[in-house]
């Protein structure tokens, strides 16, 4: 396979310890009160590496029950980008409308137009690849004029993986 991208996210295979900073209630605009909790990824590929799966478990959130996330990223090789689904056992059934996005050398970007807490938004996920990866979720009101970011998430390699996740 060439570096059409399909392997961008080969950098985030393997089981994480991950440091969550979010806003308390990411669906309002309005809201400037930071919370921080940890949580466990584990990463792996699926279809032959072009996908991969990455379960997420939060065991005590500070704005809630405990949950279970859940992504697919899928490559796309006729467009070059990755298509990123979200679902949670916070809201069972429901999976958001895919981000779509690319990375230039370490750096990636992914966009996707939703309404969230009654908001129109275009929401962005910004990765930053390497040994210590770092995502962002940002939102903008305003057609991507200005951002508000929303969640951060430092990942830190675990050495092992625990039975359950």
């Amino acid at each position: 396979m060439t570096d059409d991208g399909a392997r961008a996210f080969d950098f985030i295979h393997g089981s994480w310890r991950v440091q969550n900073r979010k806003l308390r209630d990411t669906t309002d605009p309005r809201c400037e009160e930071w919370v921080e909790f940890d949580a466990t990824s584990e990463v792996f590929p699926v279809l032959r590496g072009v996908g991969h799966v990455d379960r997420m478990d939060v065991p005590d959130p500070p704005d809630g029950a405990p949950f279970e996330g859940f992504t697919l990223r899928l490559f796309d090789p006729a467009a070059g980008t990755w298509n990123i689904w979200w679902s949670s056992s916070r809201h069972p059934g429901h999976l958001d409308p895919p981000m779509v996005g690319s990375f230039a050398g370490d750096q990636g970007v992914f966009l996707a137009d939703d309404v969230i807490g009654g908001y129109e938004v275009t929401v962005r996920f910004e990765w930053l690849a390497g040994k210590t990866p770092r995502w962002q979720q940002s939102f903008s009101y305003d057609a991507g004029r200005t951002w508000k970011v929303n969640w951060l998430m430092d990942f830190s390699r675990r050495a092992s993986v625990p039975s359950g996740i």
